[in-house]
């Protein structure tokens, strides 16, 4: 399977990817914890069906340490009991605002009060902001038909 465009060697496209992978970054420099960070990004990969992101956030999270266990149960997190509130809290924000066109009021006053309840102002910034990016990869992938599978954790820097 190939992409459909070469995204990342566009020259428009890698302008638009160094802006995302710089609002990556905020993010991932943030005080957001990284085990809630991998959590979110492969939930909401999950949701859109991006092989590729998907692909991606399950090494890099078990290079990291996320046990295989939790990995397997991300899909199905309600029903887990691996996952911490704070943990639970993050992942109904992604899902919510990953599938914001599903549900026309949006995210709920629950759902964000869940995750205000475990995260500071900055760490809430960083939340919102990291589920619009991971919306935004998703969607660039999708659309282009990135191939999945051969990732190698680390692989982007």
């Amino acid at each position: 399977m190939e992409p459909r465009l070469d995204f990342f060697g566009s020259p428009v496209g890698g302008k638009v990817l160094k802006h995302i992978n710089s609002a990556n970054k905020v993010v991932s420099d943030s005080t957001l914890p990284a085990v809630i960070q991998e959590l979110v990004k492969l939930r909401a990969s999950q949701i859109n069906g991006c092989g590729f992101c998907t692909d991606m956030h399950s090494k890099d999270a078990a290079q990291a340490g996320e046990t295989q266990q939790r990995l397997n149960l991300v899909a199905a997190w309600r029903e887990a009991t691996v996952f911490t509130d704070a943990e639970r809290a993050a992942l109904e924000l992604a899902e919510q605002g990953t599938r914001i066109a599903d549900a026309a009021g949006g995210v709920t006053d629950d759902a964000w009060a869940g995750a205000a309840k475990h995260f500071d102002d900055d760490q809430l910034a960083a939340l919102v902001s990291l589920i619009a990016v991971i919306n935004a990869y998703n969607r660039i992938n999708v659309i282009n038909q990135q191939p999945a599978g051969d990732y190698r954790p680390g692989q982007f820097g």
